[in-house]
């Protein structure tokens, strides 16, 4: 969807604060919700994309005006409700009123850091061939979906060219509305500046995306 989370190429920002050694929380409610983003999606009452478009569906003036974890909590809440995990009245009380719902797994603090490590693979076997290959040239669809998407407004209807075959990944768009993981081959495609902003941007600006290959089509 094009929402607020798709801000490349837009003006009036002011430049990205940069800090030296940056920590990984500024804050100890930070740490907590991070931690609690990721116990609850342990328990696989949803998936990774379900995640994403819960913080990315957020309204456009709630997304702009929230801090990166604000939108993490803000996005848990959105998928607790939905999943009837926690009421409405539960968030306004800031406790519990009814019993628990009951989850598919709990995670213990002992298998956290296996868990962590482990990670959530998301590549998948290859049933068919791969369209394309590196250094084929490409277009971008021109798409504007009212669900989820991974290709982003600035990049599409523009022409690139493939530097990697990242292999089969399970595709985002379907998987973020439970309608299955749908796998389809990854590529890496670079575009030049111009191509992207037009005849002012530096001529040696690059930029690469990741593109699942339904974004694509032959040049």
């Amino acid at each position: 969807m094009n929402a607020a989370q798709d801000l490349g190429g837009m003006m009036g920002f002011g430049r990205i604060a940069y800090e030296p050694d940056e920590p990984w929380f500024h804050a100890a409610w930070e740490r907590r919700a991070f931690g609690l983003t990721l116990a609850v999606a342990a328990t696989g009452a949803w998936n990774l994309d379900m995640t994403r478009h819960a913080r990315e569906s957020l309204h456009p003036a709630e997304y702009l005006s929230s801090s990166y974890y604000e939108i993490w909590t803000k996005g848990l809440e959105k998928l607790l409700v939905r999943q009837g995990l926690v009421g409405e009245d539960e968030l306004k009380a800031g406790q519990a009123l009814a019993p628990p719902a009951p989850v598919g797994r709990v995670l213990k603090a002992d298998e956290v850091a296996p868990a962590l490590a482990k990670g959530g693979p998301t590549d998948r076997p290859a049933e068919l061939p791969a369209r394309f290959a590196a250094g084929d040239e490409v277009v971008t669809r021109i798409m504007h979906p009212t669900g989820h998407t991974r290709l982003p407004r600035y990049a599409r209807g523009k022409r690139g060219f493939v530097e990697r075959v990242h292999g089969v990944f399970v595709f985002p768009d379907s998987n973020a509305h439970g309608q299955g993981e749908s796998p389809q081959w990854l590529y890496a495609v670079r575009f030049s500046g111009p191509e992207l902003w037009g005849e002012e941007a530096d001529p040696s600006l690059v930029v690469s995306i990741d593109a699942w290959e339904s974004y694509l089509e032959p040049a």
